[in-house]
């Protein structure tokens, strides 16, 4: 079982800034990527950025230039540098971690952590 807690976030107002951070903790015997996604109420869960663990990136067209995802592999930890920071990116943030549980199945599963609010409001 793998666990996931997030910790950051928070209200803030437009153009700040946030720093979300994950921690994963369990039998893990590999984390191959580390994400967030973000929910939105009436609207789906959606990839925010995720980080392999060798360093590619991806991010969603609308936080590029503004987020910044990185990763602490000895820790098991992924971080969500946000900033300039709009009332858009009000949602439920969502930490992810598809990881290999057991050396002998190899299976990757997907994980999902509790979820964070973030609020960007006046």
């Amino acid at each position: 079982q793998v666990h996931l807690v997030e910790s950051g976030g928070g209200l803030v107002q437009p153009g700040g800034s946030l720093r979300l951070s994950c921690a994963a903790s369990g039998s893990i015997f590999s984390i191959n990527v580390m994400g967030w996604y973000r929910q939105a109420p009436g609207k789906q869960r959606d990839l925010v950025a995720s980080a392999s663990r060798v360093g590619s990136t991806n991010y969603a067209d609308s936080v590029k230039g503004r987020f910044t995802i990185s990763r602490d592999n000895a820790k098991k930890t992924v971080y969500l540098e946000m900033n300039s920071l709009k009332p858009e990116d009000t949602a439920v943030y969502y930490c992810n971690a598809a990881a290999v549980v057991s050396r002998w199945s190899g299976f990757e599963d997907n994980f999902w952590g509790q979820g964070i609010q973030v609020t960007v409001s006046s």
